[in-house]
């Protein structure tokens, strides 16, 4: 059992591989956050909360005792209305208007195991022994509203999951205008703060801040997790590097408009929270009814950000992503998008599929354009009907064709959108999220679906069914190309419009449940204009994402290395595009492509008919490649050696969880005249262990390689590359 509970000191003691996570009862009634470290022994903790008077402006729940106000105290779910001026994790508002609530512990309960979440997606486990999970039981007495806080604690994972349940009990409606996932109560702020952030085709970039006083917050309002932000942060100890020091991350799973923040106050604390984004939300609750929070994953790690990294990639590879693909080594893929666009016919998609088989690849991906009367983007959406035009016989035949060679078979959709030049739309223009009398803002010329309703997602589940039954068909590319405006349900009564982007989301999630299981050996990959729904809640469902829509190599170099600080390389899909890049302009080497795309699920997304023969000669060379390291990348421990954030220079390697297989890659971007001479530290390497160097047939001590590197090549000028690979010496 990983969770005690020390009756003498009313401490709930959570321990995962490596830490400690504590919670003391205060005043046998209010959870109070102690401590969360490196693991401490349970028999030996007699540590109890310090707390001391403040000033008036600090006030006195309880009279008899001074020193305990909630505007100090170091809550696990704070609330709104008793003296805590801080962001709380929970706010509501009863019939009466009042929104002030006094939650009091009840009773918990410790189980073995780990529960899955009611419609919405989680991590867990296939057999209790793997976690214990943790329900205290709080309770408002006056309104009936019962809120059970639930800890999950993984064994050999130092990872802890949170999420919270509300029902209300009593006999009025309830409004939750609030309901975070989590809220972490640290005793100090001396922290600096990671986010991950940027734009549509700039994703992901790692932005770092000190804690000061104040709020510190990074949120969506857009209706998915977004381009702009991830549903993430950490706090990192001063000093704390890619190797050293403890570091604390939270990460959502969820795919809707989220909040993610750190609050630092008057007295040198700071507070996490993370959750349901606040804005624009209510929720009501009548008599009976009840709500599930979506889950917060919390890490820490005494090894830094590489720590950190490698914990989340572990817990989200192996438990939070399912189905058959997620063991099993991804193919590599030709997309015709950056191609031939919309422009395209039966001929042409087998010609660039022929040329992909003869080079060595794997699965062909038919993009957009392939239905209705799509030619361009401003028409047939949600007209999931077969464009015989372009394709004369049929996804059927043109599948048929293409397997018949020995590759598979791929299709883009964006089930979630509607054109208003559709015959969908023209039947039911209602379907959509819009507000009667009101503006209906376009973005590619389409409006969103409203999968709050039962009709639309049940449309969308038929509709899809048929297409994926009619051929022979492996692998989804689900699309999602703009943000949400005029979020209202036609269906939905007055008071409760502004639950419609989380009912978006739990039919966003239904929708996944019912597709995935009715075809189990499909490769689903998520994807929202590149990665902008790119977070945990969309795992779940579908083992990898589409990381970027821009595939320039330097680009992709800062995209790829901050996405890998919480998400595996076995999640990302990166492709070797045509040059001068489709985003940028800019002329990379193939080689440089490739090299930077093998780093994660490989693939193409150029016309391969019209490389040269010295390009299909590397093309062919770097599927081979590709294919004999795909487990070690798509499954091993990954190793950041060089920060594009930091430099001129890029460095990552994966290394076998036995140790006996290493791959790194080094990316120069600018050249440099005169340039010092330079070597390349390796990392996760056994020091133990010899090893050799593939490439030139080497012998080396694995400490050699940890301490002392290897020389970088002479690459001259820009935009150059290595790859080095290791095999132990048995």
């Amino acid at each position: 059992m990983t969770i005690h509970y020390i009756s003498e000191q009313q401490l709930f003691h959570l321990e995962s591989k490596d830490s400690s996570y504590i919670i003391q009862l205060v005043k046998s009634a209010y959870p109070a956050h102690l401590y969360w470290g490196p693991r401490l022994n349970p028999s030996l903790f007699k540590e109890q909360l310090h707390r001391v008077e403040r000033g008036s402006f600090s006030p006195n729940f309880i009279k008899e005792d001074r020193t305990f106000s909630f505007d100090t105290l170091p809550q696990e779910y704070p609330s709104y209305g008793t003296g805590d001026y801080r962001e709380p994790a929970i706010e509501v508002q009863f019939q009466d208007g009042s929104t002030v609530m006094d939650l009091k512990y009840q009773h918990h309960a410790i189980k073995n195991g780990k529960q899955s979440l009611q419609g919405l997606p989680s991590t867990y486990v296939e057999s209790d022994l793997e976690a214990d999970t943790l329900e205290l039981h709080m309770l408002d007495e006056k309104s009936g509203l019962k809120v059970t806080l639930i800890y999950s604690v993984y064994n050999h994972i130092d990872a802890v999951t949170r999420t919270v349940h509300v029902e209300n009990s009593g006999e009025e409606n309830i409004i939750l205008n609030r309901i975070l996932s989590s809220s972490v109560d640290f005793h100090c702020s001396d922290y600096d703060m990671l986010q991950l952030s940027g734009a549509w085709a700039r994703e992901r970039h790692l932005y770092k801040r000190s804690l000061v006083p104040g709020i510190h917050r990074i949120d969506s309002k857009r209706g998915s997790s977004s381009h702009q932000q991830n549903p993430f942060l950490a706090l990192l100890s001063k000093g704390a590097s890619e190797d050293n020091g403890e570091v604390y991350g939270f990460s959502l799973v969820y795919s809707g408009s989220f909040l993610a923040q750190a609050e630092v106050d008057q007295y040198g604390t700071a507070r996490v929270g993370i959750g349901i984004q606040p804005f624009d939300f209510n929720w009501t609750l009548e008599p009976g009814q009840s709500l599930q929070a979506p889950e917060a994953v919390l890490v820490r790690s005494g090894e830094g950000l590489g720590g950190m990294s490698r914990i989340f990639h572990r817990l989200y590879r192996t438990r939070l992503c399912r189905g058959e693909y997620r063991d099993q080594a991804r193919p590599i893929l030709i997309n015709n998008w950056e191609a031939t666009y919309f422009d395209f016919n039966s001929e042409s998609i087998e010609a660039i599929s022929l040329a992909g088989r003869e080079l060595g690849i794997e699965l062909f991906v038919l993009d957009d354009g392939w239905f209705g009367k799509r030619n361009h983007d401003d028409c047939s959406l949600g007209d999931w009907i077969e464009n015989r035009h372009k394709l004369p016989d049929g996804l059927e035949g043109l599948g048929r064709k293409i397997t018949s060679t020995g590759m598979k078979f791929g299709l883009w959709f964006e089930p979630e959108m509607v054109s208003p030049d559709s015959d969908l739309y023209r039947r039911h223009p209602d379907w959509c999220l819009h507000v009667a009398e009101r503006n209906r803002t376009v973005a590619r010329e389409q409006l969103i679906l409203d999968l709050s309703r039962k009709d639309v997602c049940d449309y969308i589940v038929d509709a899809l069914g048929k297409v994926l039954s009619s051929a022979p068909i492996s692998y989804v590319k689900w699309d999602m190309n703009r943000n949400m405006t005029e979020i209202g349900s036609a269906l939905l009564p007055a008071h409760r419009q502004r639950e419609t982007a989380h009912r978006y989301m739990l039919g966003l999630y239904d929708v996944l449940e019912r597709i995935t299981a009715q075809f189990p050996h499909i490769l689903f990959e998520s994807c929202s204009g590149g990665g902008g729904r790119f977070d945990p809640g969309m795992l779940y469902y579908m083992p990898q994402t589409w990381t970027s829509d821009d595939t320039d190599a330097v680009e992709r170099l800062k995209i790829q290395y901050g996405t890998s600080i919480v998400y595996p390389a076995s999640a990302m899909g990166a492709h070797v595009s045509a040059v001068p890049n489709h985003q940028v302009d800019r002329i990379t080497s193939i080689e440089m492509r490739g090299h930077v795309a093998m780093s994660r699920n490989f693939g193409y997304e150029l016309d391969l008919t019209k490389l040269s023969e010295s390009e299909r000669s590397i093309v062919m060379a770097q599927n081979k490649q590709y294919k004999e390291l795909r487990g070690l990348i798509q499954f091993g421990d990954f190793y950041r050696l060089l920060s594009p954030f930091e430099g001129n220079e890029t460095a990552w390697m994966f290394v076998s969880e036995n140790k006996q297989e290493a791959f790194a890659a080094y990316f120069k971007v600018l050249s440099e005249p005169n340039a010092p001479l330079r070597r390349l530290k390796f990392k996760g390497l056994d020091p133990s262990k010899v090893y050799r160097l593939i490439e030139t047939g080497d012998i080396y001590g694995g400490d050699t390689l940890i301490h002392y590197g290897l020389p970088l090549g002479d690459l001259k000028g820009d935009f150059q590359s290595q790859l080095f690979v290791f095999q132990e010496v048995l």
